[in-house]
């Protein structure tokens, strides 16, 4: 699953000159990073972990892909949907899909919904994991914009799965290098064993082009 770094804006072997022939006001943008230790919605995921990604937008339609590695295999992330805003009032509609070429683990996929004013968003995502024959599970996280590069993050899933979490963290850009910090205190359902286990800070740095 991914990373903080998603929420803060969390491969593919396309180029992006094909993605940009023959389409007007789009966008198209690449992003690579590594993190100390991959975390996604509380969850530890692996230490040392290096992604890449690509993303195109037009008129707030947007898709997207990217990957990381868990170690055993890669995650390989493929997103699209739509937002936009209204004043302060921003929205979303999408759906993630979370796929991986090992055993780490099995397939997700999830409607995303999202809303926002000024500095507070809420999002919302329902989905079903291809682990245990299918099971259902909803995710609710509210962060908010601190100021100055910081925010917080609290997250709970729901329905079949279960456990909560709270994140804070700073993220700057230094020369066009993104880098980031983030203290993560995951509750007793989403902790792992051994190094994995309890809180954990993790450190990032990544950049879009």
């Amino acid at each position: 699953m991914k990373t903080i770094a998603k929420l803060l804006s969390v491969s593919a072997l396309v180029s992006g000159s094909l993605l940009t022939s023959g389409v007007a006001n789009a966008d198209v943008s690449y992003n690579v990073g590594v993190v100390s230790e991959y975390y996604y919605r509380g969850i530890y995921q692996k230490n040392s972990s290096a992604s890449a990604g690509i993303d195109y937008e037009q008129n707030g339609f947007y898709a997207g892909a990217w990957t990381a590695d868990v170690g055993d295999g890669l995650e390989v992330d493929g997103y699209l949907g739509y937002g936009g805003e209204v004043g302060d009032f921003t929205y979303g509609v999408g759906f993630t899909g979370y796929y991986y070429t090992g055993d780490f683990d099995e397939t997700y996929e999830e409607v995303n919904l999202s809303v926002g004013y000024g500095p507070v968003s809420v999002g919302y995502s329902v989905g079903e994991w291809d682990g245990n024959g299918g099971t259902d599970y909803d995710f609710i996280d509210v962060t908010i914009d601190l100021g100055a590069g910081f925010y917080g993050t609290y997250g709970s899933f729901g329905d079949e799965f279960d456990g909560d979490y709270f994140e804070v963290g700073y993220g700057t850009t230094v020369a066009e290098i993104d880098l980031g910090v983030a203290l993560i205190f995951p509750s007793d359902e989403l902790e792992g064993t051994g190094d994995a286990a309890g809180e954990a800070i993790t450190f990032s740095i990544g950049k879009s082009f």
